[in-house]
């Protein structure tokens, strides 16, 4: 069973609600109640799935939790025959007759959209786009005529009918991301997508100092350093939130003083954040470049402080 309990409580968990947030659970919610799909898109570690999650808590069913990938399939979907198993019964019960009675069957056992399909799961279909747009053609027929096909499964039904409580939320990263699919359009033109962005500095520093413990002027420091470096990013992938709470959680276990001439600090700012700034900066020599850029940000950090 792939359901998920603990593990939407513990993402649920660091997902600060603000008036905003809140805001956007309540209309999403609306929307899947109303029988529509949600999807939320944008940059890497704006908390996408941290929002699908919460999301499919509210709604108190089971949840299913998919992550895309370019080898999933329709069988790792729908499911498949897993073996064989056998039965053997043998009748010696009159000495004389001797009755032997062996049956083979191929197992069967259900994929996780199938699994999620007919018992009206919440499904969260995580980075959908990384997927080939031949295996979500399956929405389509799920999301239309309300029908899961069962596709090679060498059943006698055709399909499943969809549960009446099923609802799918799905996430994505921009279509410039690397090992991104350009999603079809008619699956796009079922869904009410969403763009989730980056959260300004503030909101970023209330999550740091909640989950780790620090005061809030410590965390903003972080999450300051870290957006000013988002800025230099000419593109995509530049670091995160998720760069801001692995700074927090090392400070904090560390004892690390959050100062731009600490060598520690400083070390620390490098080892995470040179290769995410590097990947957003068109150099020939991007590593050094991004380092660069880095203490410069923990010089700017002392004199702004």
């Amino acid at each position: 069973m792939t359901v998920l309990k603990d593990k939407v409580k513990t993402k649920t968990e660091a997902l600060i609600q603000d008036e905003d947030t809140k805001q956007l659970l309540t209309r999403s919610l609306r929307y899947l109640k109303a029988g529509y799909p949600i999807h939320y898109t944008g940059p890497t570690g704006a908390g996408k799935t941290s929002l699908a999650l919460a999301l499919a808590k509210k709604r108190r069913r089971p949840v299913m939790l998919i992550h895309g990938n370019h080898e999933l399939d329709n069988k790792d979907l729908i499911g498949g025959f897993t073996g064989y198993t056998s039965k053997k019964i043998v009748d010696n019960y009159i000495r004389s007759v001797y009755k032997k009675d062996e049956n083979v069957q191929e197992t069967w056992r259900d994929g996780r959209l199938l699994e999620a399909v007919k018992h009206g799961y919440t499904l969260v279909y995580d980075e959908f786009t990384r997927s080939k747009p031949t295996t979500n053609n399956l929405f389509l027929s799920i999301l239309e005529e309300k029908i899961l096909p069962l596709y090679g499964s060498k059943k006698t039904e055709p399909f499943v009918p969809v549960h009446p409580d099923f609802r799918v939320i799905f996430t994505s990263n921009p279509e410039e991301y690397a090992g991104v699919f350009k999603t079809q359009d008619a699956l796009l033109d079922r869904l009410i997508s969403i763009v989730v962005d980056y959260k300004d500095q503030d909101y970023e520093a209330n999550i740091a100092a909640g989950k780790y413990g620090l005061e809030e002027s410590q965390a903003k420091k972080i999450t300051t350093l870290v957006s000013r470096l988002r800025d230099e990013c000419s593109g995509e992938n530049g670091p995160s939130l998720r760069a801001s709470l692995m700074i927090a959680k090392l400070v904090v276990e560390e004892g690390i003083a959050i100062d731009g001439e600490n060598e520690e600090f400083k070390q620390l700012c490098l080892d995470i954040l040179s290769h995410q700034l590097s990947r957003c900066i068109e150099t020939e020599q991007p590593i050094k470049a991004a380092e660069e850029l880095i203490v410069k940000a923990l010089k700017q950090m002392n004199v702004s402080n």
